[in-house]
């Protein structure tokens, strides 16, 4: 059965008639046996759609191995008692008003609440992250490559978290494209 829903997840480009990108998220079942096509359902798949929209957003000009770590990251902070327990919770983690509405630029992940439009524009970069996203969560894909990781950030930046201070004990794991790796000691 998991071979199939990884079949569902693959994804084809094609360009219509107007010259614009049409998806067909369809696979000939011929091919693996089946007698009718396949289709993947975002909406089936709330937890991979936001482990997708997140590895997009972070990571869709990196390399695959960084966009994997991006997604082991949110992973690990699921397992983690000190975040929320599921993809679509951490993802979306951060400071609300009380109306319940994000305040600006204080999520976990800064993408998420910038006042940007949180809607895929590189379809290619999409269904590339939606994919990985897909190998992460219902695969176990390359699960375990960042060594534990909760945290990490661009290698451009510098932010206060990644040094030791009171109450904290992180340690650096590494880069992976072009971001930098730390988990909890």
């Amino acid at each position: 059965m998991k071979n199939l829903l990884a079949v569902m997840a693959t994804v084809c480009v094609s360009t219509g008639a107007a010259g614009e990108a049409e998806t067909s998220a369809s696979m000939s079942a011929l091919a693996l046996g089946f007698s009718e096509d396949v289709t993947y359902d975002p909406e089936a798949y709330p937890q991979v759609e936001c482990m997708a929209l997140n590895i997009y957003y972070e990571a869709r000009s990196s390399n695959n191995a960084d966009q994997y770590a991006v997604a082991d990251v949110v992973l690990n902070r699921a397992e983690d008692t000190r975040y929320p327990n599921t993809i679509c919770e951490v993802v979306k983690d951060g400071f609300k008003h009380a109306n319940g509405e994000m305040k600006r630029n204080k999520c976990q992940f800064s993408w998420y609440c910038d006042g940007k439009g949180d809607t895929p524009t590189d379809m290619e970069s999409f269904y590339k992250a939606r994919s990985i996203a897909w190998d992460m969560v219902m695969l176990d894909s390359f699960r375990g490559i960042t060594e534990g990781s909760t945290h990490y950030h661009t290698s451009y930046v510098n932010p206060i978290w990644n040094k030791s201070k009171s109450g904290w004990s992180i340690t650096r794991v590494g880069r992976i494209g072009s971001h930098i790796y730390y988990r909890w000691n």
